[in-house]
């Protein structure tokens, strides 16, 4: 089956082909990635026809869409989402939603601490062992997930300049790849309803409306 992967969860906006065969095993046939935090919008629709072209087939080729849920900004990870949404609502597939992280930690081994850009000085971690999710997904300061694992994590994934926060060793896997969204969905079964993992409220707040002042003539 021919699978197509978008992840908007970081500043990687990135769009990918996999074949996954029966037997559960994966093989990435192309991946479109452009590093930009501000251009979601705008790069992943042209990243996703471009995998597929360069993955040698059609849309029409494609049997299911994994798509990453986040933890990530409000505005990127909605783009993705919503791309995803509308792709397999088009070529009428299941879409399969995942934790962006797990993309990152399934690549793994030993005790390893995942972290990307939550901003506001704050890092989206979780922590795998052997590939495996064992705790997060979750958004703190890294001072806050520093004392929380303590020194029992081996080495840190991730975003790069937010890995250098810690005092580890440094893996070489930085963000979501085809293959890891592929991986990381454990039921291929009917897909559960795509649920953005934001893990706090948005940065844009509706406007109050003001209370209006009776004129007197």
């Amino acid at each position: 089956m021919n699978v197509l992967t978008i992840d908007t969860a970081t500043p990687a906006v990135t769009a990918g082909v996999v074949r996954r065969d029966e037997d559960g095993t994966v093989h990435t046939l192309a991946e479109r990635v452009t590093v930009d935090a501000r251009a979601h919008a705008e790069q992943l629709s042209p990243n996703v026809l471009g995998a597929v072209s360069d993955a040698g087939i059609t849309v029409a080729d494609l049997g299911a869409v994994v798509v990453g849920c986040g933890p990530g900004p409000f505005t990127g990870l909605r783009v993705g989402m919503a791309s995803a949404a509308a792709f397999g609502h088009a070529l009428g597939v299941p879409v399969h939603g995942v934790c962006s992280l797990d993309a990152i930690g399934i690549h793994t081994e030993g005790d390893v601490l995942v972290v990307t850009d939550a901003r506001r000085r704050e890092v989206y971690w979780a922590r795998y062992r052997d590939g495996i999710r064992v705790d997060g997904p979750a958004v703190n300061a890294p001072a806050d997930v520093a004392a929380v694992l303590q020194s029992s994590v081996a080495a840190v994934a991730g975003s790069p300049d937010h890995a250098a926060l810690f005092d580890l060793p440094r893996l070489e896997v930085v963000y979501p790849t085809p293959a890891g969204l592929v991986r990381a969905v454990t039921d291929w079964g009917d897909p559960q309803p795509l649920v953005p993992l934001y893990l706090r409220r948005p940065d844009a707040k509706p406007a109050v409306p003001k209370p209006s002042v009776a004129v007197r003539k």
